[in-house]
């Protein structure tokens, strides 16, 4: 194996402190980014200590080798090797081989929400597992390459390109095979700095799964951190951070979604499906129907019906 080298670490003041009367030795770092967004360097630098953030984060190794410490255990990726986890979970890359390098991708919350065939995965990545595919591909590599460059440029149009690529090789991943590496990888010789954000995820996943469950009825913000045990204050705090989404807004995008296949699956008045997905009101279905998708439902509804009878 080359030698282990500790560079200067990537993140710098786009972060802030969190949990100031934890041990200095541990400081932990949050970051408040919630974008679909690539890392610039492609060179993996260990880190002077833990951090945190909101989206799911995608490692595809290139070359050498990266030690992670994950939430307490300690993690080995290497070359031709891709794993994804919730970047919630207070991690950080403690030694690397000369010259490793990796793609990094940082991918929001709620793009994994929108996803219910993935529930088990989702599962998986809110309790704070490190997912790794069990199945490379050929083309993985020059794709995330080429989704890294993509992202880059800043581009709307080249990133709803990449969202619907990496949605599809995640569905991918999700069907032919994953596994947890934190179940497979022996505890750090120190002590977690915060043992119970484990505790903090699961909340969070017992959130969004009341949420995606009971989306289309009357319910509340106090009602989804009930279903948690939490304040309704603390519940709304922890979510937004965790998902980059406040309670209300994770229940409206699921009332859109929803909205939006029965224009496309069904000939149901758009009243109806308004009221039928949750809405107190038409006009506020229409509101939150056009900021999403910049459209009306009715003229959502002729553009997919031209769509299908060209095709």
């Amino acid at each position: 194996m080359a030698r282990l080298t500790p560079n200067a670490p990537r993140y710098r003041d786009e972060s802030v402190p969190a949990h100031p009367g934890m041990n200095r030795g541990y400081p932990l770092v949050v970051f408040g980014d919630h974008r679909f967004c690539a890392g610039s360097n492609l060179q993996v630098q260990p880190m002077p200590g833990p951090h945190m953030h909101s989206q799911v984060e995608l490692n595809f190794v290139l070359s050498g080798s990266m030690t992670y410490w994950f939430d307490g255990r300690v993690l080995t990726l290497s070359a031709g090797r891709l794993a994804l986890f919730w970047g919630m979970i207070p991690h950080q890359v403690t030694e690397c081989e000369t010259d490793t390098s990796f793609v990094v991708l940082y991918v929001p919350m709620a793009v994994f929400l929108e996803l219910p065939t993935l529930s088990e995965l989702r599962a998986a990545i809110f309790r704070g597992a490190m997912i790794e595919a069990l199945d490379i591909k050929s083309y993985d590599k020059d794709m995330f390459m080429r989704w890294r460059e993509d992202l880059l440029q800043g581009d709307g149009q080249l990133e709803t390109i990449v969202k619907d690529e990496l949605t599809a090789r995640v569905r991918r991943l999700d069907r032919e095979g994953w596994h947890d590496l934190r179940e497979m990888s022996p505890l750090a010789h120190r002590e977690t700095p915060l043992s119970h954000d484990h505790d903090r995820a699961l909340r969070v996943e017992k959130m969004a799964q009341f949420i995606g469950e009971h989306a289309l009825e009357d319910i509340s913000a106090e009602q989804v951190a009930k279903a948690a045990d939490l304040h309704p204050n603390y519940a709304m705090t922890l979510f937004k951070r965790a998902v980059g989404l406040t309670i209300k807004q994770s229940i409206t995008r699921h009332r859109l979604d929803m909205a939006q296949s029965m224009l496309i699956a069904s000939d149901l008045p758009v009243a109806s499906i308004a009221f039928d997905c949750g809405f107190g009101s038409l006009s506020s279905f229409y509101t939150a129907f056009e900021q999403r998708f910049k459209t009306s439902p009715a003229a959502f509804r002729q553009t997919y019906s031209r769509i299908t009878r060209v095709a």
